[in-house]
């Protein structure tokens, strides 16, 4: 009998707890009947009766609705998919293929001796 009453008040003085950090975490707009303050004194002065009136009466429902300023993902967005040009990506590829053909070819090595290579170790 006296393992349930330790059981009970330890989850008494647990909710008493998780009530009072909600009622001190809450803003100011969505408490309602009391000011915080008396919110505080009644949860600290009625342990279980205070956190359950704090739940039931005290704290208001948080509002369903949409928020106006949503973000879009880019490929969901009008705006942003008007200003892609109208480009394949095989197209895209293509052109970057050549350019990156054209690049190689500049870049070919030329049978002069370039000063940044390290010169070769004499054979002993």
């Amino acid at each position: 009998m006296v393992r349930w009453l330790v059981i009970a008040g330890v989850a008494a003085i647990a909710f008493t707890i998780y009530a009072l950090v909600d009622v001190a975490m809450t803003q100011a707009p969505r408490i309602r009947a009391f000011p915080k303050a008396v919110w505080i004194a009644l949860i600290v002065v009625l342990p279980v009766i205070g956190p359950v009136l704090w739940l039931l009466i005290g704290k208001s429902k948080p509002s369903r609705s949409k928020p106006t300023n949503t973000r879009r993902a880019p490929d969901d967005d009008p705006s942003f998919l008007g200003t892609i040009d109208g480009e394949s990506s095989d197209e895209r590829i293509k052109r970057l293929e050549e350019e990156l053909r054209a690049l190689d070819e500049e870049d070919q090595p030329s049978d002069e001796k370039d000063d940044d290579q390290d010169p070769k170790p004499p054979a002993s």
